[in-house]
């Protein structure tokens, strides 16, 4: 049997099979922390052409390095850089006509010598199109045609056969995404930025605005101080799903307290029935936490989750009630952990 077959053989075994992902992982972490450190002016070149950019900036490669492109361009657009991929075979056959002289390229192959990339060059330099490259060699054609190189360097790719892009495709995605999220910062491109591009899923939903997960004031319970605890819950009724708390108003209409079942429970429980026909004002809780209207929905959560509270009230730049966030319409944005507490207490 030969070395090659042995070894893997020796690949089923999970002991084997942990040591070499581990060793596949820390071939490519090493590269990751030489790349690191040689990162240069070039660097900083190809930032200030996607910063200066007036059109799009143009991902293309072929093989595997176009796939990173495709991750490269989506970090790129979704952190404030207009841009698109563009694959070089289809753009010799009439996609070249989606390049525009604002327009910036940014061209991927770890080789440089690539030649459905290389093909495109003369276009481009009729075009008069900035290029920029990152490659393994400065020496290479794509190099010496590009506007600015970022060099990959020569590096080992992971596996026994050393033959897969790994390696080099991990390190075309990390300088991708240095690339994206410096240029962003540049940008000033904030989390109301981001949250444009992400209005789906769950990084959409923390992302969004209070308004569009608070319960509107209709459907809310909600009372002046000056009622008795007992004028409270007969009168004040809502349609749909109860909230756990009841928002209370000054004489002016501002929040000025909320009282919860919870509190309820405990007046009944330490038998102080009396207090049920008091003001709601004297045992609510006074001045409690809440959210601007127009606040976003992730410092909502974060707030809800750090003080373990059920009902956060959302008030406008009045103090006025416009709502409220309650804890079961927000579930699936607070980790389980966290959750579980807020329920229990």
């Amino acid at each position: 049997m030969s070395t090659e077959a042995a070894s893997n053989l020796d690949v089923r075994s999970p002991l084997e099979q942990l040591r070499y992902a581990r060793q596949i992982i820390e071939t490519e972490s090493r590269s990751l922390t030489e790349l690191a450190r040689r990162l240069d002016g070039e660097f900083c070149r190809a930032v200030d052409y996607l910063y200066a950019c007036r059109g799009s900036v143009i991902v293309t490669g072929m093989g595997k390095a176009g796939l990173i492109g495709q991750k490269i361009m989506a970090t790129l657009a979704s952190t404030g850089t207009r841009s698109h991929c563009l694959h070089p075979v289809e753009a010799v056959h009439g996609d070249l006509g989606r390049v525009h002289r604002d327009d910036v390229m940014l061209i991927l192959s770890q080789s440089g010598e690539t030649e459905e990339v290389l093909r495109l060059l003369p276009s481009l330099a009729e075009f008069g199109v900035p290029i920029l490259a990152i490659t393994g060699r400065a020496d290479s054609t794509l190099a010496r045609a590009a506007t600015v190189t970022i060099e990959l360097g020569s590096l080992e790719e992971a596996g026994t056969l050393g033959l897969a892009p790994s390696t080099s495709t991990t390190t075309m995605l990390a300088v991708g995404d240095a690339l994206a999220l410096v240029t962003s910062r540049m940008r000033c491109f904030g989390r109301e930025d981001f949250a444009r591009f992400h209005p789906a899923g769950s990084l959409g939903q923390k992302l969004s605005k209070v308004q569009q997960h608070m319960r509107p004031l209709n459907q809310c319970r909600v009372a002046s101080e000056e009622q008795t605890v007992r004028e409270v819950f007969v009168n004040v009724r809502v349609p749909g799903r109860r909230t756990g708390a009841t928002m209370l108003t000054d004489s002016g209409g501002k929040l000025s307290g909320i009282f919860t079942d919870s509190d309820l429970a405990r007046l009944l429980e330490h038998r102080r029935d009396r207090d049920l026909d008091r003001p709601i004002g004297e045992v609510m809780t006074s001045d409690p936490l809440t959210v601007r209207l127009g606040s976003m929905m992730t410092d909502a959560v974060d707030l809800m989750a750090r003080r373990k509270i059920s009902e956060l009230p959302v008030v406008d730049a009045t103090g006025r009630p416009v709502g409220l966030i309650d804890i079961t319409d927000v579930l699936g944005l607070i980790p389980k952990d966290q959750a579980a507490e807020i329920e229990n207490c």
